[in-house]
């Protein structure tokens, strides 16, 4: 098995077009991809999701802002 690294970009689209790659026609490839982007956007995507939510506009309301920079104790690691 030979294995070739090929770099490009994605389209504005998401796709992906290949031009040239040194291969020989007719020859059964394996095309793996692996995404550079932030490894964290998953979680981000969720967060900012459920931060626009309107299911969670109670949370925004003065009676549920309970807690102060007094309570509890502080976490030493």
């Amino acid at each position: 098995m030979k294995v070739s690294e090929l770099r490009t970009k994605t389209e504005m689209d998401g796709s992906i077009s290949i031009s040239h790659s040194g291969l020989k026609g007719d020859v059964a490839v394996r095309i793996l991809i692996l995404s550079e982007e932030d490894e964290n956007s998953e979680e981000k995507n969720y967060l900012e999701s459920i931060s626009s939510n309107p299911a969670f506009d109670f949370l925004n309301e003065p009676a549920e802002n309970i807690y102060s920079t007094k309570d509890g104790k502080p976490s030493h690691r």
